[in-house]
């Protein structure tokens, strides 16, 4: 058997606007995905929009029971923004209720609550102002922040400032399935710095408190780059691209300074942010305790063929390509290579001190489960059991080899909500059926993790 570490975290990620529901009652207010669903409603899957989630917002209690039955010790969830400030400043005292009475449900069932504080759900009348691309945004970030920390300290000790920040910047500014759905490489990197000035700030926040046995942390997607060849093209592909995609914020989280060859990229592409003179202390004076990594598939790179000088987009410094080898989750399009976690524990022992890290998501999406469905309403999801077996024994081997890593937590619990794709894919140990007031049944994983948790190893 492969045995982890005494009190290894075992346990499951989602975020409140994809599971709580309630999505504009009880006090709380628009954020982007609200107000893109009343703009847009034709671009979100089967019309599934962000009031159509799993209903933790009432069901909270029993859902925390769920997990103590599979056995988990630890989950992480976010804040509502909007819920807990709706205008910015005043604080919604039916939001403080509601999260207080969630995170102490989990402590009473041994759960430990990790918080998040933001999870793509920017506020609309800070999206107003400009969002992330103003200045403007880093300081209220901080206060929120700061609220958070006040009104729950004393219930959770692991805090994380932002979840995948990359993915905000790219969908958001790059890639268009965001809002606010641009594309504008230079503007991307100053919604990216901002951002990742709000979480030092944010990170200054939590220091000033000094919250009791209190963490706090940053969780980042990693998709490790892979080169098609060891040519110095691919190389210097594979370079960019991790400065790019990972180093950008774990370098500035962990080491306190942005990356110079990150400087040296965006400089040579005349892609430099605005920054402020006092950004760089900041930085350097106000590093992460622990790092949260998301990870679901690799990324694999070539040298672009005829690129802009200076690059417009990303695919003028970097190309992704077909591996020969690669197997595939077909429904997410995303390539399954388990490898890339053992490289994940390598990078966080070797370069970021041995900082303490777990994995904060790894999971499977697979479309139209009810396929796999028994006679007994089971979903029988060998498919995500064996995902799960074969990530976790790149992960134990990393841990063998003295990576401090604390934890693994799949993603999700309950099938959630998942942006302009609705209900289409299903993660969870539990189907959430959203035409029957979003009951729960149990899948076969959620019996396997059980044992994983309960044995802490396979």
């Amino acid at each position: 058997m492969k045995k982890f570490p005494e009190n290894f975290l075992w346990g499951a990620a989602t975020s409140a606007p994809q599971s709580e529901g309630a999505a504009l009652s009880y006090g709380k207010t628009a954020n982007t995905w609200d107000k893109w669903f009343e703009l847009n409603p034709e671009l979100f899957n089967a019309n599934q929009g962000p009031s159509i989630t799993s209903d933790v917002y009432h069901q909270y209690q029993d859902e925390v029971k769920r997990m103590k039955e599979i056995g988990m010790n630890s989950y992480r969830t976010s804040i509502s923004w909007t819920r807990l400030l709706p205008d910015g400043k005043t604080l919604n005292q039916e939001a403080v209720v509601f999260y207080r009475a969630y995170f102490q449900a989990m402590l009473d069932e041994g759960i430990e609550p990790i918080m998040n504080l933001f999870h793509f759900d920017m506020p609309w009348w800070l999206m107003e102002k400009g969002g992330w691309e103003v200045r403007e945004s880093v300081e209220h970030f901080a206060f929120y922040a700061k609220t958070a920390f006040e009104q729950f300290g004393d219930l959770v000790k692991k805090w994380a400032t932002f979840n995948e920040p990359m993915v905000h910047v790219e969908c958001g500014y790059l890639h268009g399935c965001h809002y606010p759905a641009k594309d504008d490489f230079k503007l991307a990197v100053q919604v990216a710095y901002h951002t990742l000035m709000a979480h030092v700030r944010a990170v200054e926040e939590f220091r000033k408190l000094a919250i009791k046995d209190g963490q706090i942390g940053i969780i980042l997607n990693v998709s490790p780059a892979y080169p098609r060849s060891n040519s110095p093209e691919d190389l210097k592909a594979k370079e960019i691209a991790d400065n790019l995609n990972i180093f950008s914020f774990l370098d500035p989280a962990v080491l306190g300074a942005v990356p110079e060859k990150l400087k040296e990229i965006l400089a040579e592409n005349q892609l430099l942010p605005f920054v402020e003179a006092k950004d760089k202390e900041l930085i350097k004076n106000n590093p992460v305790d622990f790092v949260g990594m998301n990870y679901y598939q690799p990324f694999r790179v070539k040298a672009p063929e005829n690129p802009m000088k200076p690059a417009k987009s990303p695919v003028d410094l970097f190309n992704s390509y077909i591996w020969p080898k690669r197997r595939m989750n077909e429904y997410r399009g995303w390539e399954i290579y388990p490898e890339a976690l053992y490289d994940v524990a390598m990078l966080m022992k070797e370069k970021y001190h041995n900082i303490p890290w777990y994995v904060s998501e790894n999971g499977m999406g697979v479309a139209e489960e009810e396929r796999f469905m028994d006679e007994n309403g089971i979903i029988q999801d060998d498919y995500r059991i064996d995902f799960m077996k074969e990530h976790l024994e790149q992960l134990h081997k990393g841990i063998k080899e003295g990576s401090n890593c604390f934890g693994y937590h799949t993603w999700t619990f309950s099938d959630c909500w998942s942006w302009l794709n609705g209900y289409r894919n299903r993660y969870g140990f539990y189907r959430v059926d959203i035409e029957n007031d979003c009951k729960r049944v149990i899948k076969k994983s959620g019996y396997w993790y059980k044992e994983l948790a309960e044995n802490n190893g396979f």
